[in-house]
């Protein structure tokens, strides 16, 4: 009863078999299917324990299914081809209707879009920007241009001001300063100035014998006057006297033996209170020799610091010059008078080549007598401040002194020896 109310398709008796359908299941009956692949799937699936009707079941239902989905894409492939056709007609329909209305939308777009027409997109931008931008700069000026807080330049604008003046008074502050310190440092070089210039005038003087110069000039003259007269000598100040030509060179002219009878020669001392170069040393005492016809020059200077630079004191240069100090401030003459002896000596051997003078002699106790001479005088410079043990030292100054007497003595004696027995 079952069986006959449900949906059953009709036995198909074509072929080797009877299929039919009842409702969710079907019915085959000595159905037989010559494919060798779907053969092969069952026997390998029964030897490998699956039952033959499992296999033969899973098959059908795997080929419906498959059968299915070929319908449904057949199905999908008519939509599309019918869709692609009817869209081709309406792209059709479309391009005629954009190709009969182009010439108008080409005419509103270039009205709208046309730079040159009034009313256009590009004059309605340019007239909001340009209105934009005018109102914005108009409302930077206006508060940039206010004095109450909201400009935001109000406090720099303060500040700035305030440093201008500050800056400015304190300028003027410097400024005021910076002139008294001027109008100071310039009197102040006024007045240097004045003084060096001073000076200055009163170096001249004492180089032209007076004020103190002249002192230094009358103290050298005065002690080698003092020393002459002890050798027989006589001692002239030329320092203000002209000699034929109407120079003045020459502070001090010595004619030795020139007390006790005709001069045998002539000395010359030039004193001077300033530090002179070596040449003009030498230039001064050259013609210090020539303008007063004499055979030895010496240049007395005021201290150790006024020998001129390059040079010694107590040495004999050029064979006709020496360099004595006479301190202007302790004026010791010992170096003056061994100096005196010594040039004394040497111009009286040299003054008559016709006398039978022993040069060898005279010259070594010249040369012993120069370098006693030097000894004597840095152990009397090595004096000078010292308080300890000066009377040692004294006593040794006064042996060296002693020796330089005894050459100065034979020099002599050779000398005389020499002019008391003349050539016959």
């Amino acid at each position: 009863m079952e069986a006959s109310e449900r949906p059953q398709l009709q036995l198909d008796h074509a072929g080797d078999g009877h299929v039919r359908a009842i409702d969710d299941r079907i019915v085959i009956e000595s159905l037989t299917v010559e494919d060798s692949r779907t053969a092969k799937v069952v026997r390998e699936r029964a030897e490998a324990g699956q039952a033959p009707t499992h296999t033969v079941r899973d098959a059908i239902e795997i080929g419906a299914r498959v059968l299915e989905r070929e319908g449904t894409a057949a199905e999908v492939e008519y939509v599309q081809t019918a869709f692609e056709r009817h869209a081709g007609e309406l792209s059709e329909k479309l391009v005629k209707t954009l190709e009969a209305g182009d010439s108008q939308l080409s005419e509103r777009i270039a009205a709208s879009f046309d730079g040159a027409r009034d009313g256009s997109v590009q004059k309605q931008i340019d007239k909001l920007v340009g209105e934009a931008l005018e109102q914005q700069r108009m409302k930077i000026i206006r508060m940039f241009s206010s004095e109450d807080g909201i400009n935001p330049l109000t406090d720099f604008k303060s500040e700035v001001i305030r440093g201008f003046q500050t800056l400015a008074e304190r300028q003027k502050t410097e400024g005021e300063a910076n002139r008294t310190r001027i109008e100071a440092l310039q009197r102040e070089l006024v007045e240097l100035r004045e003084g060096a210039e001073a000076d200055a005038r009163v170096a001249e003087e004492a180089e032209r014998g007076t004020a103190k110069g002249r002192s230094f000039e009358e103290l050298v003259h005065a002690t080698i006057e003092e020393i002459a007269q002890a050798q027989g000598d006589a001692a002239h100040h030329t320092g203000d006297s002209a000699n034929e030509s109407g120079s003045k060179k020459g502070d001090t002219v010595v004619e030795v033996g020139g007390a006790l009878g005709s001069p045998l020669a002539t000395i010359v001392f030039e004193a001077k209170n300033k530090k002179l170069s070596k040449n003009d040393a030498w230039t001064e005492l050259n013609a210090c020799m020539g303008e007063r016809d004499a055979a030895f020059a010496v240049l007395v200077v005021a201290g150790d610091d006024k020998v001129p630079s390059g040079l010694e004191d107590l040495t004999e240069y050029q064979g006709n010059k020496i360099i004595a100090v006479l301190d202007r401030e302790q004026p010791d003459p010992l170096a003056l008078r061994l100096v005196y002896r010594y040039v004394r000596a040497r111009v009286l051997a040299t003054r008559d080549t016709s006398l039978q003078v022993d040069a060898g002699g005279v010259r070594d106790a010249a040369e012993e007598a120069q370098a006693a001479l030097k000894r004597a005088n840095r152990v009397r410079k090595s004096l000078t401040g010292i308080t300890n043990g000066a009377e040692t030292a004294r006593e040794e100054l006064n042996a060296m002194i002693e020796d330089v007497e005894a050459c100065l003595i034979r020099v002599e004696s050779l000398v005389a020896a020499a002019a008391d027995d003349p050539p016959g």
